[in-house]
């Protein structure tokens, strides 16, 4: 089996712990507990399947592993760039 670790993969998991540790942690004042309403749960949820669909696509369009990591963390940048653009302006 041919494992192939990449940026998306690693955010994907970051979110999917955050997920997890938010989900499974008791509410009660815990001293760690990062509070995540609902709604912004649901988007870090989305952001999960969006990373998994979009990692799949470059992994299907781009064989060689350095060129997968050149582009995602291409597109990361630029998501980012992105978000802090439209947070500026809204």
């Amino acid at each position: 089996m041919n494992l192939r670790i990449t940026p998306l993969n690693i955010i994907g998991a970051v979110g999917l712990g955050l997920a997890a540790f938010n989900i499974l942690s008791p509410k009660d004042n815990a001293p760690r507990h990062i509070d995540i309403s609902g709604f912004y749960l649901l988007i870090l949820g989305c952001l999960i399947i969006v990373t998994f669909i979009t990692d799949l696509i470059f992994r299907f369009t781009l064989k060689d592993l350095k060129r997968i990591w050149i582009v995602e963390m291409a597109f990361i940048v630029f998501a980012v760039i992105l978000m802090v653009i439209l947070q500026k302006v809204v």
